[in-house]
C-alpha cells in the first residue's frame, strides 16, 4: 500500500466514524538512533558548527577552567542557581544568587551565568535545561550575554531527540539550546544575542 493509498485510507475511516486503524496501515517504524560511534565527540562538533565554544576537562580541573572562561570575558559578576557548588566559581568573581526579586535589568547587569544541564543531544548539538537545581530558572540562562553550560560526559549525553525525551518530565519548564541566540535579516547578516545569550561557552566534563 502506497503511502498515498494510506492517508486517504485514514481520512475515509476518519469521515465514517470507524474504529481502530487496519494494522497493516501502522506507520513505518523509524530509528531512535543513528548510534554514532562516540555521541560526545559528535555534540562537540555540532556544537563547534553553531559557534559555541567548547571545552574538555575533568572534575578537578573545572574550577579552574571556568576561572579561565570567566577571565576570557573580564566578568566580575556570575549568576548561578543553588545547585552549582561554590567551588566551581573563582575567588575573583562575585556571585548573584538567583532570586524572584531579580529583574530583567538586574539580570542584564550580570555579565554571565553558570548552570548545569538536564541532557545534550549528539546529533543535532543541543543542550536541555529543566529547571532542576543546578539549571535554576528560564530567565536567567536567556538574559545574560554569555552562558557557561557545564555538560558531564558521558553520562549526560543521548545520541538524539527521542532518547532525550525519555529523560525529560514534560510537566517541568525546558529550554532547547543549540549554540548562542542568533538571527539573521532579510539580508542573512547574522546578528547575535538578540533572544539569548550572545556567548556559549559548553564544558564537557568527564569523569
Amino acid at each position: 500500500m502506497s503511502s498515498r493509498e494510506v492517508v486517504l485510507a485514514r481520512i475515509r475511516r476518519a469521515l465514517s466514524g470507524a474504529g481502530a486503524p487496519d494494522p497493516a496501515e501502522a506507520p513505518p517504524a523509524y530509528l531512535r538512533t543513528h548510534s554514532p560511534a562516540d555521541p560526545t565527540a559528535l555534540l562537540a562538533e555540532h556544537l563547534a558548527e553553531y559557534r559555541a565554544r567548547v571545552h574538555r576537562t575533568d572534575a578537578a580541573g573545572l574550577p579552574d577552567t571556568l576561572a579561565r572562561l570567566l577571565a576570557a570575558r573580564s566578568a566580575r559578576t556570575v549568576i548561578a542557581p543553588p545547585g552549582v557548588p561554590d567551588a566551581w566559581l573563582p575567588a575573583t568573581v562575585r556571585r548573584v544568587h538567583d532570586s524572584a526579586a531579580l529583574t530583567a535589568h538586574d539580570l542584564d547587569a550580570v555579565d554571565s551565568v553558570v548552570t548545569g544541564c538536564a541532557v545534550a543531544v549528539a546529533e543535532t548539538g543541543t543542550l536541555v535545561l529543566d529547571g532542576s537545581a543546578d539549571q535554576g530558572r528560564r530567565r536567567i540562562t536567556l538574559v545574560p550575554d554569555h552562558h557557561i553550560c557545564v555538560v558531564r560526559v558521558p553520562e549526560q549525553v543521548v545520541d538524539s531527540v527521542p532518547q532525550a525525551l525519555e529523560r525529560l518530565d514534560p510537566a517541568r519548564p525546558q529550554t532547547w539550546i543549540s549554540g548562542p541566540s542568533a538571527t539573521s535579516d532579510i539580508e542573512l547578516e547574522r546578528v547575535e544575542g538578540v533572544h539569548g545569550p550572545r556567548a556559549l561557552d559548553v564544558v564537557l566534563v568527564g569523569s
